[in-house]
């Protein structure tokens, strides 16, 4: 059974509240749907009496009095209430996640092998390794970090040299900046990189690399 949560935000000064879903809330929230069913339809005050938002407060806050959009930014700009047992399970999705990660990714240096995905779970518990709900990009280098520590393991990557066009260095510059070894910034604007893409997702990296540069950035990749 789906359970029901409340979302909440706080603009002008008012407070606004509404019964939601957990999982559609929060798929709302990661970007997952684009809209959402909330129960009866109604934003509140204070959820808890029974106390809706006045039109007048609604239209003040949001520049609206559309229900449906008001609900909307609760959710994705606002706090929704989870539970225990939704984080725990969601703390348990993300820790798979990054096992499958890493058995597709890393070899243990020693043998040139993929460890099993047991003995990567059993290593991350032992070294502690706190799983963040952020892309595991993200925080891989920090994950590899313990993990080096408690077991011989390295990440299989491709060492790729990009050359950005000065338009486009500032939106690409966040999408390379958590892979870049090096960069040389050119008398044009342009910028040389290169980075250390981990195998597994180099076709991921090069869709968004190609979309926030319009496909203009020059790519090689370096044998290794």
């Amino acid at each position: 059974m789906d359970q029901t949560t409340t979302a909440r935000i706080k603009k002008a000064g008012k407070k606004f509240e509404i019964n939601v879903e957990l999982k559609d809330a929060m798929r709302l929230k990661k970007g997952e749907i684009a809209s959402i069913n909330f129960e009866g339809n109604h934003v509140f005050s204070d959820i808890k009496k029974g106390e809706k938002a006045s039109p007048a407060d609604m239209k003040l806050a949001f520049g609206t009095d559309n229900v449906s959009e008001i609900a909307k930014i609760i959710i994705q700009n606002g706090e929704v209430l989870t539970t225990q047992e939704y984080r725990d399970a969601e703390q348990e999705k993300k820790f798979k996640q990054v096992i499958d990660f890493l058995v597709k990714n890393s070899v243990n240096p020693q043998t040139g092998r993929p460890h099993p995905p047991e003995r990567i779970k059993i290593a991350l518990e032992q070294a502690h390794v706190n799983i963040k709900n952020i892309p595991i990009e993200s925080q891989i280098k920090e994950i590899m970090e313990l993990l080096s520590t408690v077991l011989p393991i390295k990440i299989e990557s491709k060492k790729i040299k990009i050359v950005i066009p000065a338009i486009h260095t500032g939106k690409a510059y966040g999408a390379i900046s958590q892979y870049k070894e090096s960069e040389k910034w050119k008398d044009d604007g342009s910028l040389e990189v290169i980075v250390s893409v981990p195998c597994g997702i180099v076709i991921d990296f090069y869709e968004k690399l190609n979309s926030v540069t319009h496909g203009s950035a020059l790519t090689e990749e370096i044998k290794q």
